[in-house]
């Protein structure tokens, strides 16, 4: 059975080319995080009925990119601190379990695609500076393509639905610089192998090992930026 794959829908209604174009406006920052939402200026931007926009605004709440209040109206949601490491937090364990599955429910040919995929990465020059490790979005996304590979429908509508615009939108807001870049890089390699080796159980507990110290990254950071700001 084919799987649905939420950030794969092409937009067919006007609805769905208006959801498409604020969504990666938001997760690019061309509309600031925090700000409000002008469902007037919008409409007449994007030359549509207030109605037509609700419908796509209702997505982006789905997607929990905006916050919509009686009386106040829509506003983007704030890339704060404490939100990241909560989206860390539900990342550990649910791309931990999404990693185990894909051990069991990949195919040889999704496992050579990441592989190959890695093979990209790695000729980065950012990443072989040990600068950064930014990937693209979708098929050049290796944590994207680990959820897609646990064939686990309820899964992908969480990570790649719910969240996953979100998470971009943090990663591009926040940065990519880490001193972590190269060593991130070889924990997705050990995964990988893993994944390979249809061991499940090392599968999920690289990825939570994985997610678990870039979270404990941006917590050192936190404490470093407090203390110097004291």
């Amino acid at each position: 059975m084919a799987l649905d794959n939420p950030t794969l829908q092409k937009p067919v209604t006007t609805a769905d080319k208006v959801f498409d174009a604020i969504l990666h406006a938001i997760v690019d920052g061309k509309i600031a995080a925090g700000s409000k939402i002008s469902e007037p200026g919008l409409a007449k931007q994007y030359e549509i009925s207030r109605s037509t926009l609700r419908e796509a605004l209702n997505r982006l709440e789905k997607c929990h990119l905006i916050e919509r209040k009686a009386n106040v109206g829509s506003r983007v949601v704030d890339c704060t601190i404490e939100g990241l490491l909560e989206i860390y937090v539900v990342r550990e364990a649910l791309e931990g379990m999404a990693c185990r599955e894909a051990a069991i429910n990949m195919s040889d040919d999704e496992i050579a695609e990441m592989q190959d995929m890695l093979a990209q990465h790695a000729n980065s020059q950012a990443l072989i500076d040990g600068i950064s490790y930014y990937q693209e979005e979708g098929d050049l996304d290796f944590h994207y393509k680990v959820i897609l590979g646990s064939h686990n429908q309820q899964l992908i509508n969480i990570l790649c639905g719910q969240l996953y615009h979100l998470v971009r939108m943090y990663r591009i807001q926040f940065g990519m610089h880490s001193p972590r870049a190269t060593r991130a890089f070889h924990e997705h390699s050990n995964i990988i192998q893993a994944i390979c080796d249809r061991d499940g159980e090392l599968a999920e507990i690289l990825m939570r090992r994985h997610i678990a110290a870039s979270r404990k990254n941006i917590e050192k950071k936190i404490a470093l930026q407090n203390s110097t700001a004291a």
